[in-house]
């Protein structure tokens, strides 16, 4: 009778514990919003002649490095929920208008796709499974959060180019 008492307590204290870790769309949300505030920033801080600024002769421009963020914003969230991005994949980097104005534009329309999509879903189908890419087996909040590291990382990067052109980057936005 014991071991039958211990083995519910322990059960319990586990799903409980699991029931709180799992992943809320409100927090989703929250994340993306500070996250396109932040980017946002970034693209404020960078005067209108760092857009065209690349370290090195192979490497993307600043301009770029944020366009093909906003690329992958729209092709992860596109595959993760199913609706259709309003561009075709990496069409944004291509574009000729890198100019400070339209960059902008572009990538914060990116974030409010991601936002408004995420939006629409309900917490169970975080966790619904899909196949990202038509390669990756995960769940779409896990999709959706490898599209959060992905701009993050393409953020982070842009950290150089900021400082190559003589700017102080945007204070860290954790919380």
């Amino acid at each position: 009778m014991k071991l039958k008492s211990l083995a519910i307590a322990l059960c319990l204290i586990v799903g409980g514990q699991l029931a709180m870790a799992q992943v809320k769309v409100a927090d989703v949300v929250k994340d993306w919003e500070r996250s396109k505030a932040y980017t946002k920033e970034y693209l404020d801080a960078m005067p209108e002649s760092g857009y065209a600024l690349k370290p090195t002769p192979e490497m993307r421009s600043f301009a770029e490095q944020l366009l093909h963020l906003a690329d992958a914003n729209y092709a992860f969230v596109s595959a993760a929920t199913g609706t259709k991005a309003p561009y075709a994949q990496a069409e944004l980097e291509k574009t000729s208008n890198k100019s400070k104005s339209n960059v902008s534009d572009l990538v914060l329309a990116s974030y409010d796709f991601v936002i408004d999509n995420v939006k629409k879903m309900s917490d169970a189908q975080l966790d619904e499974a899909t196949k990202l890419f038509d390669r990756f087996d995960m769940s779409k909040g896990a999709a959706i959060a490898k599209a959060f590291e992905h701009q993050v990382h393409h953020r982070g990067q842009t950290t150089v180019y900021l400082r190559l052109a003589g700017v102080k980057p945007p204070q860290e936005k954790l919380f």
